[in-house]
């Protein structure tokens, strides 16, 4: 049976607009559709093909947990979803962990988490969550509603309540906002659809701070700064701050679905069995995959090389602004890179993905004013210099256009 792009248009719920071409294989950090093109991909699936494109050990695990066990219900408990819990405990501060299928259901998790603590622990009063606008923490109607942008979820009837949202990085505005009845605040500590904005170390100390004080469970969500993204880890480590719950996805499989949970004994002991769950949360195949991924990455060889990576990639960025003068800053830390566009080009973020896509290089947008990059961490030089390459083609075709 022969598809086509054509062909999505014909059976796809017409939610996404996808690009003209369809990729077919990858390997590593190139991509070729069906026509036999080649493309050099600095979108990673939006931050998930950590490790590039089948991988080996990835797929070694997915060939070999494939021939013995595919999926259980939660009836049971199964060898690789226990590794990988175990491995996850052993490398953060939490000390256990509920698997899921995808950073919305992960933070889902999290926030009816924190809601349950609060209730047992202080009363019905202490409800109140808060979040941070331009923040992104999902697609389900919790999620999108607490996530801090209105074009996700307005149109869909009446949202959840209780929620609130605080300019990030202004910590005056979120003391004013937290009180004793607030019973969690959800944050991305770099945050990724929003337009790659880093935390200033003082807000985020202090968003801590104020937490404890009025007893309120802080939430990292690293569904896309987590596995290895920021050149630690998780990037609460770079942060010099603890969080009490933290979410997990995207990169945590290498490509298969898979997300988690990650708080203490003492919170995790709120979530009594039947208050939660998930069909396919710590499905084996998943974990199996996710534990070779972690494997992989959760290396002085890896993550040290995000950091050299990050700095070619900022000097390439510094060469092309030189010529064209098209980015004002760029953002973001390690392989999570945003070029946020001057007054000149603001909105036109798309026209520059794009263009690239013309030019046989995959990347994404933040927002209408940031080009994003989020490659495997472990992509080449030769990659990195030639995919650059011809994003200084796409960036001098929308200049002179």
């Amino acid at each position: 049976m022969k598809v086509t792009r054509a062909t999505f248009d014909e059976v796809m719920v017409p939610n996404y607009n996808p690009a003209n071409m369809v990729p077919v294989r990858g390997e590593g950090s190139r991509v070729w559709d069906q026509n036999g093109e080649e493309y050099i991909d600095f979108a990673g699936g939006i931050a998930v093909n950590v490790l590039g494109h089948c991988h080996p050990a990835l797929v070694n695990a997915l060939t070999e947990q494939g021939n013995k066990l595919w999926h259980l219900s939660n009836v049971f408990t199964n060898e690789p979803a226990l590794r990988l819990a175990k491995k996850l405990t052993d490398a953060t501060f939490a000390e256990r962990v509920y698997f899921a299928n995808s950073g919305a259901e992960s933070n889902e998790a999290a926030l009816k988490l924190a809601r349950r603590f609060a209730l047992e622990q202080f009363g019905e009063h202490k409800n109140e969550i808060i979040a941070f606008n331009q923040g992104f923490h999902g697609r389900t109607f919790f999620t999108v509603t607490v996530g801090g942008q209105t074009a996700y979820s307005d149109g869909f009837g009446p949202k959840p309540g209780a929620i609130k949202h605080c300019d990030y990085n202004d910590l005056a505005g979120f003391e004013a906002m937290i009180n004793d009845n607030t019973c969690a605040v959800m944050i991305e500590p770099l945050q990724g659809e929003g337009g790659i904005i880093s935390p200033d170390p003082d807000f985020i100390k202090g968003v801590r701070a104020l937490c404890d004080k009025h007893n309120a469970l802080l939430i990292f969500d690293e569904v896309q700064s987590g596995v290895g993204r920021t050149g630690q880890l998780y990037a609460y480590m770079g942060l010099d701050v603890v969080p009490d719950i933290l979410t997990t996805a995207k990169a945590l499989g290498g490509g298969f679905p898979i997300g988690a949970m990650l708080t203490t004994a003492a919170i995790a002991a709120h979530l009594k069995p039947g208050t939660h769950g998930s069909t396919y949360g710590g499905n084996p195949l998943a974990c199996a995959v996710a534990e070779a991924a972690l494997d992989v990455v959760n290396t002085p060889q890896v993550l040290n090389g995000v950091t050299e990576k990050e700095a070619l990639f900022r000097q390439l960025f510094a060469q092309i602004n030189e010529k064209y003068a098209v980015f004002d800053e760029i953002r973001g830390k390690g392989l999570l890179l945003g070029a946020a566009l001057n007054k000149n080009y603001q909105g036109r973020a798309r026209d520059f993905l794009v263009a690239a896509t013309d030019e046989k290089l995959m990347c994404l947008v933040a927002g209408a004013n940031v080009v994003r990059f989020a490659p495997s961490l472990i992509i080449g030089e030769t990659e990195i210099r030639e995919g650059m390459a011809r994003f200084e083609r796409a960036v001098a075709h929308v200049v002179s256009a």
